[in-house]
């Protein structure tokens, strides 16, 4: 079978053996400097002033809309425009927070919201947190200049996206703030893991803050200083003084180790994962069945899954079928529609029309894109991707 994951890390058995080593001669694992110097590093290789480590992705996200909260950057009940077609925890925390969630269906061309999309509800949100799902983007630089001009702030969750770039920039650079998922199977794997980076350094003390409890340990020396002055709190007290809503969402130094010896795989990792979907791309050109991904405005595409769309439910079953019978592992498209899953409807009353979304829903799977993909297996892959004859 080929298997929507095939390894825990890239280059796996180097990454254990020194995963190994480095815990029996460790005394410290929990975060500590493993950490601090995967969020440098994460840092720079993005092109972002600030990296804050958490314990996973979803994670990532909900410290994000909490740090917005306590930062008085979005306001309870505050509309927030979020994709439609997306994994459950971009809009998860946005329900849980007191935010008011408006779904914005995906252009079929792109799986992305475009800025055609955006338009009619721009004006009434306070906030978008947009996915960049699979890799892929829409006229992402229209979209933050949109917003912009709307005083919308733009946020991306980035989690399926690491590495792709439309007009010169890396997505995950265009928003306030973005996150990412180490998830094994993802761009890059910590087993679990996630990051929320941004430039904004008011932002970037309310997210330390919200990691860890809600107290200032791991603001810097003047920053934590300038707070407890403000509150009156003296540095006895400190160690007990929580200043704001917050849980307790730090990751491990084994995580942050497995960063650091990953992170100098990434342009290994993305440079196979765009080949792969050049190799995909390429293989379903000719086939009208399935609905064409439009990627000429990107740079380039890094995705960790590749999705196949068709353009009724009996081509889906039979592609399913297909794929089945080859012996490939797949998946629904995310969550699809995720309006239409039951936590969604148990909790947000307003029904949504995301017509393209529910066709992606009905219609559509997808299967993994791994940078350690035999040239036999891509093959193999493609075969099932072309139209069949006959």
């Amino acid at each position: 079978m080929i298997k929507l994951v095939k390894s825990s890390f890239h280059e796996e058995a180097r990454t254990k053996a020194a995963l190994a080593e480095f815990i029996l001669n460790s005394d410290v694992l929990s975060m500590s400097e493993q950490c601090r110097r995967f969020e440098a590093g994460f840092a720079a290789r993005q092109g972002r002033r600030f990296a804050v480590f958490v314990d996973n992705g979803s994670v990532a996200n909900l410290l994000l809309i909490q740090a917005m909260l306590n930062a008085d950057r979005f306001r309870p009940g505050g509309k927030i425009g979020f994709s439609a077609l997306t994994w459950p925890t971009n809009v998860m925390p946005l329900i849980q927070l007191g935010l008011t969630p408006v779904p914005l269906d995906c252009e079929l061309a792109t799986l992305n919201v475009s800025p055609r999309g955006l338009a009619p509800v721009l004006n009434d949100l306070s906030g978008l947190f947009l996915t960049n799902v699979l890799g892929f983007c829409d006229d992402l630089p229209r979209i933050r200049d949109d917003c912009a001009a709307a005083g919308v702030t733009l946020l991306e969750d980035n989690c399926e996206s690491l590495g792709s770039v439309v007009d010169g920039r890396l997505l995950g650079n265009f928003g306030l703030a973005a996150t990412f998922s180490f998830f094994v199977g993802h761009h890059m794997s910590t087993i679990e893991g996630g990051m929320v980076v941004t430039d904004d350094e008011e932002l970037y003390e309310h997210l330390l803050i919200g990691r860890t409890h809600g107290w200032d340990r791991n603001l810097d020396a003047s920053a934590a200083a300038r707070l407890r002055a403000g509150h009156g709190v003296d540095d006895f007290y400190a160690r007990y003084t929580f200043y704001e809503l917050a849980s307790n969402f730090r990751p491990t130094e084994i995580a942050g180790f497995l960063g650091n010896t990953q992170l100098p795989y990434w342009d290994e990792i993305v440079t196979r994962r765009a080949d792969n979907f050049a190799r995909f791309a390429a293989a379903l050109a000719d086939n009208d069945e399935v609905h064409r991904l439009d990627v000429g405005h990107m740079d380039l595409v890094s995705n960790f899954a590749m999705p196949v769309v068709c353009r009724d439910p009996g081509l889906a079953g039979r592609y399913r079928a297909r794929f089945d019978g080859a012996g490939v592992e797949i998946r629904p498209v995310i969550a699809g529609n995720v309006t239409r899953q039951p936590f969604y409807r148990r909790h947000v009353s307003q029904p949504a029309a995301c017509p393209n979304a529910d066709l992606v829903h009905e219609n559509g799977f997808y299967f993994g894109n791994n940078p350690e993909l035999t040239d036999d297996e891509l093959t193999l892959l493609c075969a099932q991707l072309r139209k069949p004859h006959g």
